[in-house]
């Protein structure tokens, strides 16, 4: 009987699943390379393929992956002119994880790492600020940004429904993204 995958399964944790597996794969036959521990793993979990179970993941969690920011079609905030971005999202139920590699105006990369819990809770965040994320269906996330009461701010992360482009909306900025 197959393994059952969770509601929102998450790339990162199956390809470790596939490293973990390889030096046993390895004792039994030296030739065995990671493709051949990933094709265990999705035989596993009851696919054809990692391919398939790829597809399937990036399908459930249509956040899951990288993105690469699309100026042209972006109308980032005056304050944060940036002259390419690059986002990372992994999603493991109601964790997200986002890293991201900001280059700004002068070519300076800043990167980043952020959790959100997007279970619709308060969660206190660095300085003082409380971050509720609410998943609103499964191509929508939405953050709200309190500190002492107040919005601060708000940020709505939405998946195409082809699944091609990411756009975060901040009120009047937009940034558009294109799946790497």
């Amino acid at each position: 009987m197959p393994r059952k995958l969770p509601a929102r399964p998450n790339l990162e944790f199956l390809k470790n699943q596939a490293k973990e597996l390889l030096p046993e794969l390895q004792r039994r036959d030296p030739a065995s390379r990671l493709a051949d521990a990933q094709h265990t793993v999705a035989r596993e979990y009851g696919f054809v393929n990692w391919a398939a179970l790829k597809a399937h993941v990036e399908a459930v969690s249509p956040f899951t992956g990288t993105w690469i920011a699309n100026r042209s079609k972006s109308t980032p905030h005056p304050d944060n002119p940036y002259s390419g971005a690059t986002l990372r999202f992994e999603v493991s139920g109601d964790i997200v994880t986002i890293a991201d590699v900001v280059v700004d105006a002068a070519g300076r990369e800043t990167r980043g790492t952020n959790r959100l819990d997007a279970d619709g809770a308060e969660h206190p965040s660095e300085y003082g600020y409380v971050v509720t994320a609410t998943w609103l269906g499964s191509r929508v996330l939405d953050a709200v940004v309190t500190r002492d009461g107040r919005v601060e701010g708000r940020v709505t992360y939405e998946v195409s429904p082809d699944g091609k482009t990411l756009t975060l909306s901040t009120g009047a900025h937009t940034s558009v993204f294109e799946r790497s």
